[in-house]
């Protein structure tokens, strides 16, 4: 019976705030790993049984797939807000109806991205500048993975509804077995079919079909909570629009970090493939050390959004304390190991000593911008949750756009030299850290400014 506990929705408006924040994001933080599991799966193989410029084909692909998969996962956390809010409010209706338009707007997205992700795939990629060594690679890749983004927004919108519910365990159990077939289906079409980086795309595609296929069995089961029909699903106006209304800046904040990406990406091919296969090493790794603030932050914003709509405003007060310091803390331990042991983690990818020796040396220099990260990811969790997802959008469009890409360009302006023409590779790595710096200042200063207080009350206002 408690083992069939953790499989349930759960309320976060009892108990200790930090008890019930961990016991969210410990599962959380999982699923998060398992999930960039799939594309280190994917660069680690390509690296080891194809080379280094496949390595790199797979990373340049990242920045579009991401950019146009965006506003997507926006309003999946859009949906996640308000699901938690109804879920804390004990409003049966306006939950049923919320999870059956999710449903409904994940249909609607699968089909738009479909067609115009193909399309765009090749002109984007040489807008970029990607090098003629891969392109053809990346655009396989990313055909591949539009074609079958049916099982990526449906995972993703449905385990944002369990989220939303207080149940981040089972959707950490259906991704963890989704990444182990992902691995596997990942030798056998690039090591035993030799398909290289169209295998990798076809077995991503299919691994996350099957973990969107278990979320959605597991909502069938939770009718104790929630109805799911034809009238739940068909499109309501109010609940859609309020779904968009916040999930749209979250969306827009993820685009325009994929956005900054794909400028600054154009400035890494610039330099070379050896830099862009430094590059997508660090990121790689990135995606690992990111993974508990982007935890923390998701927990934040179920916390806040359930008692936001139990109308437990104390509680918002001390769990966003509370989870922010141990986000801050759990950063902190990661930044040690990412200083002395990142040639360890780095030699997973690749052999070639000059290719790990200059992604050591960026890695240590953006590193202790993390704790930054922890910072801006909690409180913006707790912002989100509480209904304002317009400061942390702006935060971002600041930090990211107006700061990032330019201090990134100019810095490579001023380091070029014989042995680097296009710019030190460094100015790739103190633009992240300087921008993470200064998202953390911003964040602090909006969440004391305090206009996510006003909309946590207007959500019970009539």
């Amino acid at each position: 019976m408690g083992i069939r506990k953790l499989f349930t929705a759960k309320d976060m408006t009892q108990g200790a705030p930090w008890q019930r924040i961990l016991e969210f994001s410990i599962p959380m933080l999982l699923g998060n790993i398992a999930q960039q599991l799939y594309n280190t799966a994917d660069s680690v193989i390509v690296g080891i049984f194809v080379g280094d410029n496949a390595l790199a084909a797979v990373g340049s692909a990242m920045p579009i797939l991401n950019l146009l998969l965006a506003l997507f996962v926006g309003i999946a956390t859009g949906a996640g807000i308000v699901i938690s809010q109804a879920y804390g409010a004990r409003d049966r209706e306006g939950l049923s109806k919320s999870i059956g338009n999710c449903i409904t707007l994940a249909f609607i997205a699968t089909l738009v991205i479909m067609v115009v992700g193909p399309l765009l795939t090749r002109p984007m990629l040489e807008l970029l500048g990607t090098p003629d060594s891969i392109l053809g690679w990346c655009s396989s890749y990313l055909t591949i993975q539009f074609l079958g983004i049916a099982g990526f927004f449906f995972y993703n919108m449905l385990s944002g509804v369990l989220r939303g519910l207080g149940d981040s365990v089972s959707a950490l159990g259906f991704l963890l077995l989704a990444a182990a077939l992902n691995v596997v289906l990942d030798l056998v079409f690039v090591a035993g079919f030799g398909l290289g980086v169209a295998g990798v795309s076809l077995a991503t595609v299919i691994a996350q079909g099957i973990s969107a296929f278990f979320c959605f069995r597991k909502l069938m089961k939770m009718s104790s909570i929630f109805d799911l029909n034809r009238s739940t699903v068909r499109l309501d106006g109010a609940v859609a629009m309020r779904i968009i209304r916040l999930g749209v800046p979250s969306g827009i904040t993820q685009a325009i970090f994929s956005m900054a990406s794909m400028v600054t990406q154009s400035l890494t091919n610039s330099m070379g493939e050896m830099v862009i296969a430094a590059n997508v090493i660090i990121m790689r790794v990135d995606g690992f050390a990111m993974m508990p603030n982007f935890s923390f932050g998701q927990a934040m914003s179920v916390y806040t959004g359930q008692n936001v709509g139990a109308m437990k405003y104390d509680r918002v007060h001390l769990g966003s304390k509370q989870g922010t310091l141990i986000a801050v803390s759990c950063s902190a331990a990661i930044t040690c190991v990412l200083l002395f042991l990142n040639k360890y983690l780095f030699a997973i990818f690749t052999d070639t000593a000059e290719l790990i020796d200059l992604a050591g040396r960026m890695m240590r220099l953006m590193a202790v911008g993390y704790v930054g990260v922890a910072i801006t990811q909690s409180l913006g969790g707790v912002m989100r949750g509480a209904g304002d997802t317009i400061s942390p959008m702006w935060i971002s469009i600041i930090s990211t756009v107006l700061l990032r890409v330019p201090v990134a360009y100019i810095m490579a302006y001023f380091t070029a030299s014989e042995t680097w023409p296009k710019g030190h590779p460094f100015s790739l790595s103190a633009s992240l850290l300087i921008s993470w710096v200064l998202g953390a200042v911003m964040s602090a200063v909006a969440y004391s400014r305090g206009k996510w207080k006003k909309t946590m009350v207007q959500f019970h206002e009539p």
